[in-house]
């Protein structure tokens, strides 16, 4: 009896052993908020990188928070979004974006390599954009963007966002596309970034409900009137967006006031009053291509009146949309090198 009972205590001993091995050999592990990010960046690190958020590194302020530029020790340049956490949304809005950019991947949208959380503060680190805004080159008077530089930008966009409404597996909605939320990259490659209002469309839908209103006159009328948000919206904004990069007008501008708006006064000069609306600084009456352009900017318009259509089902797709703006690019481009053998 006592060998077996010697047997089974040995046997019980190697089998708790092997357990209590296995369980410690078991790696502790740590779910990151982003699939993007490799290693965690520390508050302290921030403060260093970013000279204690100082004014002078403040790259741009928006609705929930500001970005800030930052160098770390090993000299990359980061660019670092910190979220107003005394603002009303901004949780959610943080918790949404790192949500989104979770596993979405496309050259044309901003990429997040880290973050950094605690119960009183949250940042996204994010790929630093030299070239700045969209809107900086639109509105800066040391900066200019000719016809086919605005094109390739307004392209990029609608890459990223057809990439989002079909490309993923759950439609995304941006809801805030405007100048201010596209980046541009040391190549001048345009980066649609901010999604801290965006919303997924579950399978099946088309259509969700929101509270959260975007900026004001990027947005769809059945987006601020009844809430419905849908990948349409994001459309209509675009319209609005590819109106004002050709015309460098605001739809808040002064001019339109009363019933006059952005897109009427558009509409209105379609077609044979084109020329008072375009951008000043793309065309000189002695410009060779002068002809050529008039007739690429009034075919964007066109495209940016469809697009903005009051009604969601009249307007194009996104697809659709970069599929035109790419055919007025390859036939602007043909029409310039026509003209310049002429010349």
């Amino acid at each position: 009896m006592l060998p077996i009972a010697l047997i089974l205590l040995v046997l019980t001993v190697a089998f708790v052993y092997l357990r209590f091995r296995k369980k410690n050999k078991t790696p502790i592990q740590t779910v990151p908020i982003l699939a993007t990010e490799k290693e965690r960046i520390t508050y302290h690190e921030l403060l260093q990188a970013t000279d204690e958020f100082r004014e002078s590194n403040l790259l741009g302020i928006g609705s929930f928070g500001s970005v800030y530029k930052g160098t770390l020790i090993d000299g990359t340049i980061l660019a670092v979004k910190v979220f107003n956490l005394q603002l009303q949304g901004a949780f959610k809005s943080f918790d949404t974006e790192c949500e989104i950019l979770r596993n979405i991947r496309h050259r044309n949208l901003t990429k997040v390599i880290s973050s950094c959380s605690n119960l009183d503060f949250k940042a996204l680190i994010l790929q630093y954009m030299p070239n700045g805004s969209l809107e900086k080159w639109l509105y800066s008077y040391n900066y200019f963007l000719d016809i086919s530089q605005r094109l390739d930008v307004m392209i990029d966009v609608a890459c990223a966002i057809d990439y989002l409404h079909s490309g993923y597996s759950t439609s995304i909605v941006h809801c805030d596309l405007k100048p201010s939320n596209v980046l541009l990259d040391e190549d001048m490659v345009a980066h649609v970034s901010d999604f801290g209002v965006g919303k997924f469309l579950c399978d099946g839908e088309s259509t969700a409900l929101t509270k959260t209103l975007a900026t004001f006159g990027y947005i769809a009328p059945e987006y601020g009137m009844e809430g419905l948000v849908s990948t349409r919206c994001d459309v209509y904004s675009y319209g609005i967006m590819l109106m004002e990069t050709f015309t460098r007008r605001k739809p808040t501008d002064d001019l339109f006031a009363g019933d006059l708006s952005l897109r009427g006064w558009v509409k209105e000069s379609l077609p044979n009053a084109i020329i008072q609306v375009i951008d000043s600084n793309l065309l000189t009456p002695e410009d060779e291509d002068f002809t050529t352009k008039v007739q690429c900017v009034s075919s964007i318009m066109e495209l940016a009146l469809n697009c903005s259509s009051e009604s969601p089902q009249e307007r194009f797709n996104m697809g659709n949309v970069l599929a035109a703006l790419k055919k007025i690019r390859l036939r602007f481009l043909a029409n310039h090198v026509r003209n310049s053998r002429r010349s």
